[in-house]
């Protein structure tokens, strides 16, 4: 199932399945079209994650009654909806760092200037653990670490990215994340992918000069990564047996049409299996938490613009599409002033 959260003519926030490629079953008028009565399982995408297997069940029937049957009100059309990220308020978010070639193209962007080549033709002759970026990295082999972001500050797909009145450098990040369906902690890495409620997009928009002030400090990020809108999620959320093998899917990024990023899942250091086992170390994960993947860098290209010496401005479409899973669009703009109150 593709699902999502979003808002129709009507202006009423409620779930839906996409079928058709451009026609959204609305889950629970199905529901009420198919047994009478709502169900509790249709009331927000959060409550669909919290019913597990049983909401899932729910919904597969209902699809397949709306599409073979077509009651009146259970179907409306893309062109009519506002599509809010399928869960427009993650009950937390954390965002990690599992692709090696990020990192240590992040390391030699930030930290090394004009020796960032040297570095390069080092691991080149020696191989990267000859690398002064390796070695300064040897943390990150040991652990898969990640960061929290603010929940609160998440948009979906079409919605207008405000650029923070601080940043001077803005930037996108390449990634995918999934959201968390089955409760657990201490889960076993071979237990994780139970856990998994589906893929989604994800772009970490970022103000990167602000962000390397603050890890200056050896804490962050904050405000480089905290501002409202900076968390795009969506456009659907992909249920796993959608998914054959997650981690080898195709992923680009396009700015204005012009593709700026590729790479591929297979590149993660860290899977989510193994990054979702760490995180619940004697920590209980929830239905609707979400983890990222953080940036996607590899062997086909770099993964954001801070490692191609590159930013956003306002007016530029970014476009992140991840194979199986969709494109999520988004439109950076300048953050309008505040009005004072009239009188003031």
């Amino acid at each position: 199932m593709k699902l999502t959260t979003f808002i129709g003519p009507e202006g009423t926030r409620q779930i839906g399945a996409l079928v058709e490629d451009d026609q959204l079953v609305m889950l629970q008028a199905g529901a009420i079209a198919l047994e009478g009565t709502p169900t509790p399982h249709f009331h927000s995408m959060l409550s669909f994650l919290r019913g597990g297997a049983a909401a899932s069940y729910k919904a597969h029937v209902v699809i397949d009654f709306v599409t073979n049957q077509r009651p009146p009100g259970t179907l409306m059309s893309l062109e009519l909806v506002t599509l809010l990220a399928p869960v427009p308020v993650p009950e937390s978010i954390r965002d990690g760092m599992a692709f090696e070639q990020h990192i240590i193209n992040a390391i030699r962007r930030a930290g090394f200037g004009r020796l960032a080549i040297v570095d390069e033709t080092v691991e080149r002759l020696f191989g990267r653990k000859a690398s002064l970026a390796y070695r300064l990295n040897k943390a990150w082999y040991q652990r898969p670490v990640y960061y929290k972001s603010n929940r609160f500050s998440v948009v979906g797909h079409g919605a207008n990215v405000a650029i923070p009145s601080y940043a001077g450098a803005m930037d996108y990040e390449l990634e995918w994340g999934v959201f968390i369906g089955a409760p657990g902690s201490d889960i076993p890495e071979s237990k994780a992918a139970s856990h998994i409620a589906g893929y989604v997009v994800f772009n970490d928009f970022s103000a990167r000069d602000i962000q390397m002030a603050e890890m200056a400090g050896r804490l962050g990020p904050a405000k480089g990564k905290d501002f409202d809108t900076g968390n795009a999620i969506g456009p659907w959320l992909v249920t796993p047996e959608e998914i054959p093998d997650p981690y080898d899917l195709a992923m680009t990024a396009r700015v204005n049409g012009e593709e700026w990023s590729r790479g591929s899942t297979r590149d993660m250091h860290w899977t989510f299996e193994q990054m979702i086992s760490y995180i619940s170390r004697s920590e209980t994960l929830y239905p609707g938490e979400f983890i990222g993947s953080g940036t996607c860098s590899g062997p086909e290209g770099s993964g954001c613009g801070l490692e191609m010496g590159r930013s956003l401005k306002a007016g530029d479409v970014v476009e992140l599409e991840v194979e199986r899973i969709g494109v999520l669009r988004n439109r950076l703009v300048a953050r309008q002033p505040r009005r004072a109150p009239k009188g003031s």
